[in-house]
């Protein structure tokens, strides 16, 4: 009996359920079709650099509330990238799709409204994180930000790294306010995907998530909010069930940021279908997806970070942070908290000399498992740090092993190896850098340890023929000790330097050691002036003091007030 009563119960809030959404079609109506096609830009913001898919999943299983927008979405980015010629578009529900040979023909993904298990499968999830560390696209609205958990209410987390890839979890809105009124502040007004907004607020109504932990200024670039001069909040109570009152007041609705090499675009403003009939809104979600493809190239430094010597930095193309070496006296996650410290989003990450963690006494390689690369992923997020270049030590001499480096360099969104390679080890290595999209900094010692490196010149002739993912990572600390002049040096490879490895020593010779920048005999802001005159934007300008080893940080703070101080002025250069 009791069993008939469970059956009986379930079949009845399946029928409400279905009765709730009975005058819902399943098809777009054609007015609103038309209300899309009006409103959509006729011109992409960026010419595609080459043709481009994005594949729109719209698999939701276990709640239906969605399904007009959901079909509004896919009409109108079907529409928007046929119309442009910015991109096509695959639209399904199939998660055969995560396959890692099926994301291949993919440069983005959009979980459309996605909410709750719409894909099961630990490996198909693996492949979408490894697709986006690895340099793909992801886009997600309204609904998204409760993907892959167990629906009920709240959501049960069933995917907790997903939280940080995407930016936030959660779903609070404000109890029966499906058209919420709320004025959308632009929080960095300037910002290239923000143009349809003609740097003015916007009047807004929909339901409105407020979001809680992973979200972290930290971590994301927050592009859209709720205006709180603007918009009514005083209703607002601690104790509010639906969780929307936040101590900051901050009130995220949409952003973009990096995870590994990724690119990641977020809007929480989809509940309606009446986003996606709206002329600004379709050119903020238009500009969204050419970011995410990988055709509108923007900056991702997180708000949190911001400053305007960092808005200088991202004017010249440089990224400032902390090659890992110069805190192997500690490990690794707590040379990311260091970083964090100093204010730097950026780090190197280092094989050897430095073990991961406490609860991982073992070198940061490509040995380690896929549960320890995702706690090292995760703790980067909580700091907000994001690993740039990755010295190894040792590169494989055979294929398959170096395959398994390269692979480790896309789990951990690594844009530039560096590295000592033997001259017959770099036919096989521009072959994975290519196809892995992961380039090769060739670094200097001096002549005793590296005879055939240690002169610009030498790297340049290994470097010819080859493509530009084969360059220089060289370490000026080397080539101040034996009389190579860093000016002169980086006049010799111009494009071919990739990233750099900077110091500043207090005298010439192989006896000068690691000083403040701009405080030895390094011509340090002579050397920035002549990089920038050279046009010449390095994957990470890293610092590597080596010197004072548990006690560095006021010299590294000096080496990034000396780098902020460079860039204004050459930002401010006419």
């Amino acid at each position: 009996m009791d069993h008939l009563i469970r059956i009986l119960s379930l079949l009845t809030i399946i029928n409400l359920s279905l009765a709730a959404h009975a005058d819902e079609p399943f098809v777009l109506e054609a007015d609103g079709r038309e209300r899309i096609f009006k409103a959509a830009p006729a011109v992409a913001s960026a010419v595609p650099l080459k043709p481009r898919r994005l594949l729109i999943f719209n698999r939701n299983l276990e709640y239906n509330g969605h399904r007009q927008s959901i079909l509004a979405a896919s009409e109108a980015f079907r529409y928007m990238g046929k119309r442009t010629g910015a991109f096509d578009v695959t639209v399904s529900e199939d998660p055969a799709l995560f396959d890692k040979e099926s994301l291949k023909h993919f440069d983005a993904v959009f979980l459309n409204n996605s909410i709750g298990a719409c894909v099961v499968e630990p490996e198909r999830r693996q492949n979408l994180l490894e697709f986006v560390t690895s340099g793909g696209g992801l886009m997600g609205v309204h609904g998204t930000s409760v993907a892959f958990t167990k629906w009920q209410w709240p959501p049960l987390e069933d995917w907790p790294e997903f939280g940080h890839l995407l930016g936030a979890r959660g779903a609070y809105h404000r109890g029966g306010y499906v058209k919420e009124p709320i004025v959308m502040g632009l929080d960095d007004s300037t910002h290239p995907l923000l143009s349809a907004f003609e740097g003015k607020a916007y009047p807004w109504s929909d339901e409105i998530f407020r979001f809680h932990s992973p979200y972290s200024r930290k971590s994301v670039r927050v592009l859209l909010k709720i205006d709180t001069d603007k918009t009514d909040l005083s209703t607002y109570k601690p104790d509010d069930r639906d969780h929307c009152l936040r101590d900051d007041n901050d009130y995220a609705l949409a952003w973009v940021k990096n995870y590994g090499k990724g690119r990641v675009f977020y809007s929480a403003l989809a509940h309606s279908p009446h986003v996606f009939e709206d002329a600004k809104m379709l050119r903020f979600y238009l500009d969204g997806a050419q970011f995410v493809l990988g055709d509108l190239s923007t900056a991702t430094t997180p708000s949190a970070f911001l400053t305007p010597a960092v808005r200088a930095q991202e004017r010249l193309g440089w990224r400032i942070g902390i090659e890992a070496y110069t805190f192997h006296k500690f490990s690794f996650f707590e040379a990311v908290s260091k970083t964090a410290e100093l204010g730097l989003p950026y780090i190197g990450g280092l094989s050897f000399m430095q073990h991961v963690s406490k609860d991982i006494p073992k070198n940061f390689d490509h040995h380690l498992n896929d549960d320890e690369l995702r706690q090292i992923r995760l703790h980067m997020a909580d700091a907000g740090v994001r690993m740039l270049t990755y010295y190894a030590q040792t590169i494989p001499n055979d294929e398959t092993s170096c395959r398994k480096l390269f692979e480790f360099g896309n789990k951990m969104g690594v844009e530039t190896f560096i590295c000592e390679p033997k001259a017959e080890q770099l036919d096989l290595l521009d072959k994975l850098a290519n196809e892995y999209g992961i380039n090769i900094g060739i670094h200097n010692h001096g002549p005793d340890i590296s005879p055939r490196l240690w002169q610009p010149e030498m790297v340049l002739a290994l470097c010819e023929g080859r493509s530009k993912r084969i360059g220089a990572a060289p370490d000026l600390g080397y080539w101040l000790r034996h009389g190579v002049d860093p000016l002169e040096a980086i006049r010799v490879l111009k494009d071919r330097i990739i990233t750099i490895q900077m110091h500043d020593l207090h005298d010439v010779g192989p006896n000068g050691h690691d000083v403040a920048w701009g405080s030895g005999i390094g011509k340090s802001r002579e050397f920035f002036y002549e990089l920038h005159r050279l046009n010449i934007k390095p994957t990470m300008i890293g610092i590597e003091y080596s010197r004072e080893w548990l006690e560095s940080m006021p010299k590294l703070a000096r080496c990034v007030e000396f780098f902020n101080t460079t860039a204004l002025e050459l930002s401010n250069e006419p």
